[in-house]
């Protein structure tokens, strides 16, 4: 483990960020919660075909990865599937494991991760699957340099209370800048500045039903080309 791996606690075998002060995905249900933020808030995976682009802020366990590629199979969509994640603190293999022990139903999909990517891997082809790559380090300075463009995007840092850097205007303006005309963008978070720096990136932002106990979400979508 290095100075950039994550520290972690565990609170009733949900992997709690020591530095954040913050669950990897929610108390209640991970799994739903992704479906319906990071999927539903992008209209996935009806979107997908041809050669399409998820870019993600926050890797952590690899649970959105996951979740994402399972309907992508199940969906028999046509094409290739490429995601790329931009992580500070990439979680130890282990960890990983344990964390994603929590969710049976992608117990293949967990075990063809593991075995093929690990961090600092570069961009890896996972079986049957999509091209993964995470590009380890802060996201302010690596995103910038990413000459991607994606189609749909998961914001999914810690929470901007917690881990404001990944919620600055600055970063979402290079996310701005790195979304493909209707491209769209979706976060658990509903905060007003998150909204706003979305919208000076030059998205069209609206609010959605949150998941859980969360009265709303965010989605924004970046207008079609001319």
């Amino acid at each position: 483990m290095t100075d950039q791996s994550a520290t972690l606690q565990w609170r009733d075998g949900v992997p709690i960020a020591t530095r954040f002060d913050d669950p990897y995905y929610s108390l209640e249900d991970g799994l739903a919660e992704t479906a319906h933020v990071f999927l539903g808030g992008n209209d996935l995976p009806a979107r997908l075909g041809g050669d399409f682009q998820i870019a993600e802020l926050g890797f952590g366990t690899g649970l959105n990865l996951l979740v994402t590629w399972a309907a992508w199979d199940q969906a028999g969509r046509p094409g290739r599937l490429r995601f790329t994640s931009f992580e500070a603190f990439p979680m130890d293999l282990a960890d990983m494991r344990a964390a994603l022990a929590a969710f049976p139903g992608l117990a293949d999909f967990a075990t063809q991760l593991l075995s093929q990517w690990h961090p600092g891997a570069g961009p890896v082809t996972l079986p049957n699957g999509p091209v993964l790559e995470v590009i380890i380090g802060d996201a302010r300075q690596t995103l910038p340099g990413w000459t991607g463009q994606a189609d749909a995007w998961f914001l999914d840092g810690f929470s901007p209370a917690k881990n404001p850097e990944l919620w600055g205007a600055d970063l979402l303006r290079a996310v701005g800048g790195h979304t493909r005309a209707g491209g769209t963008a979706a976060t658990y978070s509903a905060a007003g500045h998150v909204r706003r720096a979305l919208a000076e990136a030059g998205f069209t932002v609206d609010r959605a039903p949150g998941y859980g106990r969360k009265r709303h979400m965010t989605i924004a979508r970046m207008p079609d080309a001319e």
